[in-house]
């Protein structure tokens, strides 16, 4: 008996008396399940021949493992089964694997084993050398095949040029290609001509058919189901289904896992479109048999199926191919090993059995199998077609049968193609006139002498010729200049306030323009400044992290280089270095035309506000007529005014530099510059900016210097700015417009604004025409003196000016007195005099001083039953009445903390001894003011104040820069902090060296308190002062206090 191994990927037999079959590594799950109930089929068959008594006793037991897909990573998996079983057991053949990757170095292995590799799949056009894969041998189809068939419809309807569009180069779809590039040579030496375009170069696929039908009008596929679906309705859209192209798809076999659903009926709303589309598609695939025996073995394959993989719906046609191939496999492999036991041959040569296996026919599922002699089995293909177009049904219209010069193309009786668009026959490969109309049958009459085509043709050339050498010239020479990029600066080289590198300043690196305040909002304006070479310089910066010098961008900076105009900004230069990529251009000092037009107090007659209108009629015109073209951002603020009081436009060209800055992305600022933008910009987002809309922003700008206001500003008093856009994008009658006063400018003026206005771009007027009415309303006004003008202009604004200066120098020192006086609430006035000068605060020992602490007995008690909000209620209530009280003495309050209160008396300015006279007052007009102080939300509860004094040498100094603090330090404060802490309740505790300095004055009352235990001092003699016998100022004793 015989032992047979197999592997799935790799079928190893081993040999006994029977044949095992161990199926390992299979595919996939979906062709698992369609593989090994073909394989169980076939052994029921073999088992029957047994029976029968057609074949010897032969037992084929098999086991399986999963231990690989085709697109595993490592395809050494499969060689490395079989290398494992090799050299474990007595191998006998190898059965499988189906994909080419792992096949591969299989066959190269059971050459040199010398032991039979047979495979229902794998169909790899490399695999076709048996020369070297010696004793291989496979069932399935070879889709290289699909390259004669290629061949024989070509001649049959006499195409010569045809496109071919491949899906990949991997499997299935690259054989096919592989096959139809060797025949290549053959079809081109009898005048073919082939275009050969993969998927994988477009996107979407379906642009491959645009480049396909360039060149060809039969268009070959080999495609999966939906690729297939998008290219045919892409072929709809283009209007493609009339009977002047052909398309064909390959497709091995029916199998949707593998190739997808070739069909047109997807369920969407373009199933009709499909059809029709479909209509003139045409598929080969591989013969499909009908016999009983075929459908038989595919409902035993389904119920195997379904009873041992629990697959109720494998899909129609889905991997019964492969199946089949698998079940040849079998009966072919026992058909070999029979007759060689049949002879007394040796089953482990491989050679022998292999020979037993080429070269021969037997009875397979397709009816006769034939293995040629190169060990590939020969199979025939179909021509389908869709022969029921209201119902979209493919059938059999041709089949490519074997025949003994190779495959033949025969189209089935009855059965004729259905050419779409009405055709009656094969479209033409070509069109009459050619692809280009080069067909001279095309050409019109009246053709000139050859003698007379020569010399224009000459002429043409000489012209050509001299033409492109001028053209050459000036691309190179624009070529030079943009890459010697004059433009660029370097961030170095701008020198900033405080010379700082960041461009930010301690003013934030901006100076605030010459123009003032007023009264309407937003009249201040900023712009960071900077000095390069010599002169102040704009800095804009661009929001980007990363700037592309593509040769657009480059020819923007250079043409905004060449621009020069009085009424346009200059642009100096760009650093283009990340972080600081930034536009910088010429510097006006005087703000800009916004801020003087909402500037009240700068008085503007007529002569004045047209001369700004014509300034910026002049800078635009420009504009319109250079290389820029436009403005597109023309709005009040980017209009500026320079020291001669000359107004220019800025923020014009690099549209490209610009892209991206999410400056100007800005939510708030985009709905403020909507206001400039014409109508039907805003309707929008794609409508690229025009001269007519530069021409609509300077009737805005000419209804704000006229009214001396914002646009839409009386709108504005009863809409939001996106209402007011809302209604600029809506085509009203009139349309929607800023309502002018029209006792603030002339009827000529208003004329002039109410024409930019206009609703329809072409009815606006051009920049001549503004300046041409500008022309005549001046003339009319001045005379035409443009040195009067100038001069009258000048003395103008040389009187606001002075008035200005006066009222900022008032604003300015008010603001310095409130500032002052904050700063001495928070540090001692000499102190703070020293800081304000910029100097540095020494700290200093004080030889004698005395320091007060205070705090709130059973604060918290009071704060646990309070909200937070009413403990910070009590304490402001508390010590804005302490601080009242101390106003009337000689001493300074260091700070709060909590409930404690801490004050000195004899520094920061010296007061000899008195500074024990002017603490002891306040401590006792402290506890009287405690004992009358009310908490607001307890009335009922009395406030306790517990006190303490010392006198003593400290040191005091300003500690910190960010919010400096003055503090004092040494044992006096310490000692101060503990007279307080062993004190009692509405008294005050004072030490013996206080009571010392007390009684050189003779007028306060004191008495003993006995010793007393201070945490690092040890025992130490204390007092209580109880009054002050010139005011009668006296402690409020407190019987009993619970702490």
């Amino acid at each position: 008996m015989m032992r047979l191994v197999v592997i799935w990927g790799v079928c190893c037999v081993p040999l006994v008396i029977g044949i095992e079959l161990v199926l390992e590594g299979v595919l996939s799950d979906y062709q698992e399940n369609s593989i090994v109930p073909s394989i169980d089929l076939a052994i029921l068959k073999i088992e029957e021949l047994v029976h029968n008594g057609r074949v010897h006793n032969i037992t084929i037991k098999y086991t399986r493992y999963n231990r690989f897909s085709c697109y595993a990573k490592y395809p050494v998996v499969s060689p490395a089964i079989a290398a494992n079983a090799y050299h474990t057991r007595k191998v006998a053949a190898f059965i499988g694997p189906g994909c080419i990757k792992s096949i591969l170095s299989l066959a190269d292995l059971a050459a040199a084993w010398n032991l039979p590799l047979i495979t229902g799949g794998a169909p790899g056009f490399d695999l076709g050398d048996k020369k070297r894969y010696s004793t291989l041998t496979r069932t399935s189809l070879l889709v290289e095949q699909y390259a004669k068939c290629f061949e024989e419809l070509m001649g049959f309807f006499g195409w010569k040029v045809c496109s071919l569009i491949q899906m990949n180069e991997y499997g299935y779809w690259g054989a096919i290609t592989d096959g139809i590039e060797e025949l290549m040579p053959k079809l081109v030496k009898n005048n073919f001509s082939f275009y050969r375009l993969k998927i994988t170069n477009f996107h979407p696929s379906w642009m491959a058919l645009d480049k396909a039908i360039q060149d060809s009008r039969v268009i070959f596929m080999a495609v999966d189901g939906d690729t297939l679906r998008e290219i045919m309705l892409h072929a709809y859209d283009l209007d493609l289904i009339n009977g002047d192209y052909a398309f064909i798809n390959i497709i091995p076999f029916r199998d949707e896992q593998l190739f997808g659903d070739d069909s047109w009926e997807r369920g969407d709303n373009r199933d009709e479109e499909a059809k029709v589309a479909y209509q003139a598609l045409m598929t080969i695939r591989v013969f499909e048999p009908t016999s009983e025996a075929y459908r038989e073995f595919e409902e035993n394959v389904r119920e195997r199926q379904k009873r041992d993989f629990n697959i109720t719906d494998s899909g129609a046609g889905s991997n019964i191919f492969l199946a089949s191939a698998f079940y040849d496999v079998m009966i072919l492999y026992s058909l070999a090993i029979n007759e060689t036991i049949a002879e007394g041959g040796d089953v482990y040569d491989g050679h022998a059995v292999t020979k037993k296996m080429w070269n021969r026919t037997f009875d397979g599922l397709y009816g006769k199998v034939k293995i040629n002699e190169n060990g590939d089995r020969d199979s025939e293909y179909s021509l389908w077609d869709m022969t029921d177009t209201e119902n979209g049904t493919f059938e059999v219209v041709g089949n490519f049968y074997l025949t003994s010069s190779g495959l033949k193309y025969t189209p089935v009786p009855g059965k004729p193609i259905k050419w779409p668009g009405g055709a009656t026959s094969p479209p033409r490969d070509t069109p009459f006139c050619g692809f280009n109309n080069e067909n001279p049958e095309c050409q019109p009459d009246g053709r000139l002498s050859t003698l007379a085509i020569s010399g224009i043709a000459a002429a043409s050339v000489l012209l050509l010729s001299f033409l492109i050498l001028v053209l050459v010239y000036r691309k190179i020479r624009l070529d030079a200049e943009l890459l010697r990029m004059s433009w660029k600066l370097s961030w170095d080289e701008l020198v900033f306030p405080e010379e700082t590198k960041s461009g930010q300043s301690k003013f934030s690196g901006s100076f605030v323009t010459s123009i003032g305040h007023g009264t309407s909002h937003h009249r201040q304006m900023f712009a960071t400044v900077a000095n390069y070479k010599g002169r102040l310089v704009v800095i804009r910066r661009i929001e980007k992290t990363k700037l592309d010098l593509t040769r657009d961008v480059l020819k923007e900076l250079n043409y905004m280089r060449q621009v020069e105009h009085n009424n346009l900004v200059r642009f100096v230069g760009a650093c283009v270095d990340a972080p600081n990529i930034s536009i910088i251009s010429e510097y006006c000092p005087k703000g800009s035309l916004q801020d003087i037009v909402e500037n009240d107090a700068l008085k503007l007659d007529n002569m004045f506000k047209n001369s700004l209108i014509t300034d910026v009629m002049r800078g635009l015109h420009y504009l319109h007529s250079s290389v820029i073209m436009l403005h597109s951002r023309l709005s009040s603020s980017n209009c500026v005014v320079d020291s001669r009081f000359v107004l220019k436009l800025t923020d014009y060209g690099l549209t490209k530099f610009r892209d991206t800055d999410s400056n100007e992305r800005q939510t708030s600022k985009n709905e403020q510059k909507m206001l400039w933008q014409a109508p039907e910009t805003l309707r929008s987002a794609n409508q690229q900016p025009t001269q007519k809309g530069d021409i609509y922003s300077v009737g805005i700008i000419m209804q704000e210097i006229v009214t001396r206001a914002r646009p839409f500003e009386e709108e504005r008093s009863s809409m939001e700015i996106d209402e007011i856009v809302k209604k600029l994008t809506e085509t009203s009658s009139p349309p929607f417009r800023p309502e002018i006063d029209p006792q603030l400018c002339t009827d000529e003026i208003r004329s002039i604004i109410q024409a930019c206005w206009e609703e329809m771009p072409e009815n606006r007027p051009a920049t001549t025409d503004l300046l041409s009415s500008m022309k005549k309303i001046n003339k009319n006004l001045s005379g035409g003196n443009i040195l009067d003008n100038l001069l009258s202009r000048m003395e103008q604004y040389a009187t606001n000016l002075e008035t200005l200066v006066e009222e900022r120098t008032a604003a300015f020192l008010e603001e310095k007195k409130r500032s002052e006086t904050l700063l001495y609430e928070v540090l001692p006035r000499s102190v703070a005099e020293q800081l304000k000068q910029g100097s540095s605060v020494s700290p200093k020992s004080y030889e004698s001083v005395t320091i007060y602490f205070s705090d709130i007995v059973g604060f918290t008690s009071i704060s646990a039953d309070s909200t937070p909000l009413q403990v910070v209620t009590l304490l402001n209530d508390l010590y804005t009445c302490f601080d009242g009280t101390i106003g009337n003495f000689d001493v300074y309050k260091v700070e709060t903390i909590g409930d404690a209160y801490m004050v000195v008396s004899g520094l920061p300015i010296r007061n000899g001894i008195h500074h024990v006279k002017e603490i002891a007052s306040m401590a006792l007009s402290l506890v009287r003011e405690a004992y009358k102080f009310r908490i607001r939300h307890k009335p009922e509860e009395k406030l306790l104040l517990r006190v303490g004094v010392h006198s003593g040498a400290c040191v005091a100094g300003v500690v910190g820069l960010r919010m400096p603090r003055y503090c004092l330090f040494g044992d006096t404060v310490n000692t101060a902090s503990r007279m307080e802490s062993t004190g009692q309740a509405m008294k005050v505790h004072i030490s013996e060296s206080t009571k010392k300095l007390l009684d050189t004055f003779k007028n306060f009352e004191t008495e003993p308190r006995g010793e007393v235990v201070l945490k690092g001092k040890g025992s130490q003699q204390t007092y209580w002062l109880t009054a002050e016998a010139s005011t009668s100022v006296i402690a409020c004793p407190v019987t009993k206090v619970e702490v």
